[in-house]
């Protein structure tokens, strides 16, 4: 026994956490997000398999996740940038704003029930993978980015949902370039850049959100998980990273050698898969 939990289920969840940080890294290098629509269902399960309360299941996988997702998108970023691919001036009019949206974020997590963020996961997750799989080019709402001020409306927006939801913000800010006539191939770059500045405020606001939760849960060490802080689990956080680092250049790379429309095919199922294993879970 560790922590509580017996040694041949913690060797489980470690080979389980190592495949899955492999997975996301090559997911936040091909769609340009830092991995959290994978991160958050996968951690969802094991939480399960480990007995972590409903309660506190939801809000620790996505603190979780925007914990992994500080190095993974970094790695991300910078393979893109690389490539010539990232638009840095949306990332600068975006800096600020998203922060300011990913602190708000943490504040409703504190407070919100775990249907919450299962919610907020379907929807977005949904209309993305619409978008991706039936859209046309010509939905457009202009050819080009908006003022600034309506830049900064959205970017706080962007941190919220990213928050609510544990990503990195390239689902939202993806959607929302093409919609202004960004080739995909950039608006995905650029979104890698987004994961870099909402997941290190992410992570720590939900440090602060699950601190005074875990005194409502004394019976399990930390939390009901081991080596938690907050709603972030350290364990997931030690055994998600070395494999999502590593593979996270490898996506990067097939995200350039892919035609555009196979790269909308895939991430719009990719995202749908997500958005059904979550609107199942409500009933």
């Amino acid at each position: 026994m560790l922590f509580g939990i017996p040694l041949s289920e913690l060797a489980w969840l470690a080979v389980a956490l190592l495949a899955a940080g492999a997975v996301t890294g090559v997911l936040a290098g091909v769609f340009g997000v830092g991995g959290g629509a994978v991160i958050v269902p996968v951690l969802y399960e094991l939480f399960v398999v480990i007995g972590i309360p409903d309660e506190v299941r939801m809000p620790l996988c996505v603190g979780t996740s925007l914990a992994v997702i500080i190095p993974t998108s970094i790695r991300s970023f910078n393979a893109h940038r690389k490539k010539g691919a990232v638009d840095m001036s949306i990332v600068k009019v975006w800096a600020v704003p998203v922060v300011v949206g990913v602190v708000i974020g943490g504040v409703i997590a504190r407070y919100a029930p775990a249907d919450v963020f299962k919610a907020v996961f379907v929807i977005v997750a949904g209309a993305s993978a619409l978008r991706l799989l039936f859209g046309k080019d010509s939905w457009k709402i202009a050819d080009d980015i908006p003022s600034t001020p309506i830049m900064r409306a959205y970017g706080v927006l962007i941190g919220v949902l990213s928050a609510l939801m544990g990503i990195g913000g390239g689902q939202l800010s993806s959607l929302f370039m093409t919609f202004y006539g960004r080739p995909i191939h950039q608006a995905i770059a650029t979104s890698s850049g987004l994961g870099v500045i909402i997941s290190i405020p992410g992570a720590l606001s939900y440090i602060y959100a699950g601190w005074p939760r875990a005194a409502q849960f004394p019976d399990v060490t930390a939390l009901q998980v081991p080596l938690a802080l907050g709603y972030v689990s350290v364990l997931g956080f030690i055994l998600f990273v070395p494999t999502s680092i590593w593979t996270a250049p490898l996506g990067a790379r097939l995200a350039h050698a892919l035609p555009k429309r196979k790269l909308e095919v895939l991430f719009g199922l990719f995202l749908l898969a997500v958005c059904s294993r979550f609107l199942i879970s409500f009933f």
